[in-house]
């Protein structure tokens, strides 16, 4: 007869060691074994980029075979230190939603892909910017168009948008999260909205989906799009790396010195507030510490490290881009670090040099020509690059004009140019040479067209000065594809300038209807 009796120790033994080594085996195949993970740029609704071989990536095991089927094709890879890649010949534009499947231990399916035509679309606050933005205050701001009626017209299904998430790393980042859109009434207004106005015009013409990514912060820096080992064999763009070291050097001595003396700088402010109450002036800004340099997130390639390397190397077709304006004030350096950022990019994503299209930042009052000149001056110094100029669509006194539609539109001519190879023109009169002729100065352009014209003539916005560099309001004519530039008050002129100035009153265009952009020919 059985008798219910306590199991010894040694039973006891027995009975644990299974459970023991079970959970020791599932915790350590929970962590050699890890899903197929795509990258989060493949998912629903994604476009993917024609007439090219197209890379879909992302984690799995180490030694896990991964396969990718998507439009007849099925690649197969292993995985390596936890991490594959597969290639997918290229293919042609199609407008029939298909399907990707990705499977090793698991499987995971992203339905409604399209293949055509994905662009970058990168920048700070005025790519950043979306419809419901699109207002001013200001009532001598016209609206740029009637956003009721463009939202209820946005019904683009073959237009998709991906936001990148704005964050920001020390070190690069692989992946993303974030998801695909379709281009529909209830979505357009958290597009880009230069974005959506460039994807509008362009498919009209080209006619194949378009998909766009948008990777843009206000207020960014071209130095935090930047990737860190570019900048630090670039000897133009170390001193970026150098001041920041001693920014990070140094931020506890500055603290500590600003706590030491806060009390004093408090009361300062405070007196300062109650003069300027007192005059009927603005009162200064509030004193604060000075900012962790580790928590800045315009410190050197944080942006690049989270929202651009975790990009590459997506196939796409370009980049659109609209920044600057924080740079302003830094306009020599940005005339290295921009050159420096496009081609970094372009060796990053192995395709080529593939078009660079860009804005020249509009007119304002807190704005210097500078920062426009460093653009005009990457143009000359790059090659398959655009320079979109709206110095007919900028406000005196907001840094970010609302009338993107027209900066889309023509950002759109400009890829129609060099990347589809339309035979249209797409930019503005661009200065190319002087020549002095006695008293007068003649000026040729690229890009003048037929002729050149001068929008609600007289032709306006030009200066001249002799070997004094004092420049003087200057009579400009134009004969055919130049501009004869000559004052009474110059008789020897050395230089001319056009635009010169933050908010420059201009109206030289091309026969396309393109503004001129602003130059010097006294360049240092």
């Amino acid at each position: 007869m059985q008798t219910d009796e306590c199991p010894t120790h040694s039973e006891t033994s027995s009975l644990k060691t299974p459970l023991v080594l079970s959970v020791f085996l599932a915790l350590h195949f929970t962590v050699l074994h890890a899903d197929v993970l795509p990258n989060g740029l493949f998912g629903d609704n994604a476009v993917l980029q024609q007439g090219r071989r197209v890379p879909v990536w992302g984690t799995a095991s180490e030694g896990e075979k991964v396969t990718v089927a998507f439009g007849g094709q099925k690649v197969e890879v292993v995985a390596k230190d936890g991490k594959w890649m597969a290639w997918l010949e290229p293919m042609r534009a199609s407008s029939t939603p298909q399907t990707m499947t990705i499977s090793g231990s698991n499987s995971l399916t992203m339905t409604n892909i399209l293949v055509g035509e994905v662009w970058l679309c990168g920048g700070q606050s005025n790519m950043e910017r979306k419809f419901p933005q699109l207002v001013s205050n200001d009532p001598s701001q016209l609206p740029p168009v009637n956003l009721e009626q463009e939202t209820a017209a946005a019904d683009h299904p073959e237009i998709r948008h991906i936001t990148i998430p704005q964050i920001t790393s020390s070190n690069p980042l692989s992946t993303i999260s974030t998801n695909w859109v379709i281009c529909s009434p209830q979505t357009v207004t958290n597009f880009t909205a230069v974005g959506y106005f460039f994807a509008r015009d362009l498919q009209k013409e080209i006619k194949v989906p378009i998909g766009l990514i948008n990777s843009s912060w206000g207020g960014s820096i071209a130095a935090a799009w930047s990737r860190h080992a570019s900048m630090e064999t670039n000897p133009a763009l170390t001193p970026i790396l150098s001041d920041y070291a001693k920014d990070v050097a140094s931020y506890s001595e500055r603290l500590a010195k600003y706590q030491a003396d806060e009390s004093r700088i408090q009361s300062r402010y405070t007196n300062a507030v109650a003069e300027a109450k007192a005059k009927g002036q603005r009162p200064p800004n509030p004193p604060h510490p000075p900012g962790d340099p580790v928590k800045n997130v315009n410190s050197p390639s944080y942006m690049f490290n989270a929202m651009i390397n975790p990009l590459i190397p997506y196939a796409i077709r370009g980049v659109i881009w609209y920044q600057g304006e924080t740079d302003r004030l830094k306009a020599d350096q940005y005339q290295k670090t921009f050159p420096a950022l496009i081609s970094d990019w372009r060796n990053l994503w192995g395709e080529g040099d593939f078009p660079f299209l860009y804005v020249q930042i509009a007119p304002c009052k807190m704005i210097g020509p500078e920062i426009r000149e460093a653009q005009l001056l990457t143009l000359k110094r790059t090659t398959n690059t655009a320079m979109t100029v709206i110095t007919d669509w900028g406000h005196p006194n907001n840094m970010h004009p609302i009338h993107k539609e027209p900066v889309g539109h023509r950002l759109s001519l400009a890829a129609r140019a060099l990347a589809y190879g339309q035979s249209i023109e797409f930019s503005g009169p661009i200065y190319k040479e002087a020549m002095i002729n006695g008293n007068s100065i003649t000026i040729r352009f690229d890009h003048a067209g037929h002729e050149l014209v001068a929008k609600g003539s007289p032709l306006k916005g030009f200066l001249i000065a002799g070997a004094d560099k004092v420049f003087v309001p200057a009579q400009a004519e134009i004969r055919g594809e130049t501009v004869v530039v000559s004052s009474p008050q110059v008789t020897n002129p050395v230089a001319v300038r056009y635009g010169w100035d933050s908010v420059p009153d201009v109206n030289l265009f091309n026969d396309a209807g393109l503004p001129a952009s602003p130059f010097r020919t006294d360049i240092p």
